[in-house]
């Protein structure tokens, strides 16, 4: 079957010079092809493909719009027209077959995430599938929300290259380091790599929402970095004295948020490091070296864990060595964390430090 009657429309439509003759005809070839799509063979494709390709020439973005929504998810779609779409430099004609069209080929993805705007790669992000060649473009290529919509994806497969450049982009880049670590197929060097410049708060977040699986996965690279860490760090203070007062003073029912208060308004650094400790349920070694930690992420997690108030775990931080002074900002976006951040999230976090603290100790 050759369809000329295809070629007729074309012809008049062409003719007629009328922008909304040839969206008309557009209209009623792509109409007719949906409906006898699943019985036409390759040849009536290719002669459906021709007069659509030559009409998408003559037509408003609009209409390009309509047809590129229409043929998406259409399994035999001629394959030149889906190519033609998928290459237009207007997103809203080039998104739905990037996104949906089984009939462009990893070349053809590749090509498209090579050349057009971030707009394109973030619509060839969100296929259902995607193979190490095609992530490899888009991670390189990609922005912020290209990269984050792939670290989503579980139908994405990236290569090491791939992930590493991820890994990399997500150095101060909170929800982009969260979607990476909760992907069971991220190698465990990468993900170690990962959470050794996360923040506490992210490490937090990424033990709360992962499955046992990823928990296992997440609490091994954890212990792995806290222990080297651990050969570094300079040797912690004798805390025996101050333990013992907390100690004897939450025996009495004493030891209340108020006497924190006061240890720290009295400058007394080993009695407010013992009961915070206490508080939040790990050796007061551990809340030492948060403390000296440039970082103030660590001593959030641990205040929220001790179920301190805001104002409380505000004099904590600016109650650290004056070299670690935090600013009006830093401060504010600090009680935004510690709001955010529940006190169970927090809990598990200072919890999975203890456990490589605990065993330093005793060695």
């Amino acid at each position: 079957m050759s369809y000329p009657f295809l070629l007729a429309e074309l012809e008049v439509a062409v003719k007629a010079g009328s922008p909304e003759k040839r969206e008309e005809t557009l209209r009623r070839i792509t109409s007719l092809f949906l409906d006898k799509a699943d019985h036409l063979n390759d040849q009536q494709i290719g002669v459906f493909g021709d007069v659509l390709a030559h009409l998408i020439r003559e037509v408003e973005t609009k209409a390009l719009v309509r047809l590129s929504t229409s043929l998406a998810r259409v399994n035999n779609a001629p394959i030149e027209v889906i190519r033609r779409l998928s290459s237009h430099d207007r997103i809203t004609v080039a998104g739905p077959v990037l996104i949906h069209s089984n009939r462009l080929t990893e070349s053809d993805l590749i090509e498209v995430a090579k050349s057009k705007r971030q707009g394109h790669l973030l619509a060839i992000s969100g296929r259902s599938s995607l193979p190490r060649p095609v992530t490899d473009v888009l991670v390189e290529r990609g922005d912020v929300q290209v990269c984050r919509a792939l670290a989503r994806n579980s139908g994405a497969q990236f290569s090491e290259f791939g992930f590493a450049t991820l890994v990399k982009k997500s150095e101060g880049d909170e929800t982009l380091a969260e979607k990476l670590g909760l992907r069971l197929d991220i190698p465990f060097q990468l993900l170690r790599t990962l959470l050794a410049h996360a923040t506490d708060l992210v490490r937090a977040r990424l033990l709360a929402a992962a499955s046992p699986e990823n928990q296992e996965q997440i609490q091994r690279a954890l212990g792995s970095i806290a222990s080297e860490l651990g050969q570094e760090a300079i040797r912690p203070s004798d805390f025996a004295r101050a333990d013992g007062i907390a100690h004897e003073l939450n025996r009495c029912g004493r030891l209340t948020e108020a006497a924190l208060v006061d240890f720290i308004s009295a400058h007394k650094h080993e009695e407010m490091t013992a009961t915070l400790a206490l508080f939040s349920g790990v050796e007061s070694a551990l809340i030492e070296r948060l403390l000296k930690n440039m970082s103030h992420e660590g001593l959030i997690v641990a205040c929220r864990a001790g179920n301190l108030t805001w104002p409380t775990a505000e004099l904590i931080l600016k109650a650290r060595p004056a070299h670690q002074s935090i600013s009006q900002q830093e401060l504010d976006e600090a009680r935004d964390s510690f709001l955010e951040l529940s006190r169970a999230e927090a809990q598990r976090s200072m919890r999975s430090k203890q456990v490589p603290e605990t065993t330093r100790s005793a060695g």
